[in-house]
């Protein structure tokens, strides 16, 4: 049997009359990576804060390497290690001193404490910045300590919340590399949220969230697997035309989003020949592509990433991108 490093049941939180998360349930294994992938304001933080003992639970239980959050508050912080989504370093101090002072709030020995920040300083490649005041640092440079400093105690889950937001492409590649480092060198459970779909691809398993509730939990690669079609995009010389004969003559549901006419189908690579000769219609470019995590939050939730709320067009895609999967 699996030990479980997150254990979670029913677990709600409202503010008022708002349910910022909805009665989710969760296991995540010990040495696994898991990710929450969701929009902002799906309930991801909340979350977090409830297993990392900021936040209280409205409803539901959560146990957190092996202690109950509600019940056991202090054994959770000492078995966690948490990296915000804002920074909590002191920036007038050098990096040594941010990890100094962390250590002895968590009350380890002046030994021990040395050690282990040679250890972090070398495991996140600040070596030799340790001297130099955290204000001189980059953003990557930054968060790089900060998930030192989330390591120093020792911690057996560690929380990773929207790891490099504000961080420019290069540096968040750099920042995943960094945990990709980790996860080779330290025996730990990384629980990550994120709004970035590559990112997600980092993790063992992801749940998607959507409004607070949990609306599916699997690999990325059997997600991607489970939306089944193909996304077709074109730019044609009359898009809404284009949309009614892709209605009229192929019984595909297709919608306009970027600019381009958007469509799921089977085997798009196979399709896109037929399209040029039945369309009748003049088409400037096209686009096949494999299934995304992109595609698969349509599929299950209606709706891209990017959109604010549920449109008819992102609809009609995602009726159709979950078709493909019967």
């Amino acid at each position: 049997m699996v030990n479980q490093a997150v254990h979670v049941r029913g677990l709600e939180k409202s503010y008022g009359d708002v349910r910022a998360v909805g009665g989710i349930d969760l296991d995540v294994a010990e040495g696994e990576m898991f990710g929450f992938l969701g929009p902002n304001g799906a309930g991801k933080s909340t979350a977090i804060k409830i297993l990392c003992t900021i936040t209280d639970a409205t409803a539901g239980t959560a146990v957190v390497a092996g202690h109950d959050v509600r019940t056991e508050r202090a054994e959770v912080r000492r078995n966690i290690g948490v990296v915000f989504q804002e920074s909590t370093l002191d920036a007038y101090l050098t990096a040594e001193q941010n990890l100094r002072f962390h250590g002895e709030l968590y009350g380890l020995p002046r030994r021990l404490l040395r050690e282990r920040m040679d250890e972090v300083l070398e495991l996140v490649g600040l070596t030799d910045r340790r001297h130099d005041p955290v204000l001189k640092f980059s953003g990557g440079m930054r968060r790089r300590l900060e998930i030192g400093r989330g390591l120093l105690h020792a911690p057996r889950v560690l929380f990773l919340d929207e790891p490099t937001i504000g961080l420019d492409p290069q540096t968040r590649a750099s920042i995943w590399e960094y945990i990709a480092l980790l996860r080779q060198r330290q025996d730990i459970t990384i629980f990550v949220t994120t709004h970035y779909m590559d990112e997600a691809e980092h993790c063992d398993r992801i749940a998607i969230m959507n409004r607070g509730e949990i609306v599916v939990t699997d690999t990325p690669d059997a997600l991607k697997s489970s939306v089944g079609a193909d996304r077709v995009r074109v730019r044609t010389e009359d898009d809404p035309a284009a949309i009614a004969v892709l209605r009229e003559r192929f019984g595909l549901d297709a919608a306009i989003h970027d600019g381009m006419v958007t469509f799921a189908v089977a085997d798009g690579a196979q399709f896109v020949p037929r399209l040029f000769g039945e369309l009748g219609i003049g088409i400037d470019t096209v686009t096949v592509t494999r299934p995304s995590l992109d595609d698969v939050f349509m599929a299950y939730t209606g709706r891209t990433m990017g959109d604010t709320e549920k449109g008819d067009g992102a609809s009609a895609l995602a009726r159709m991108m979950m078709a493909g999967r019967r």
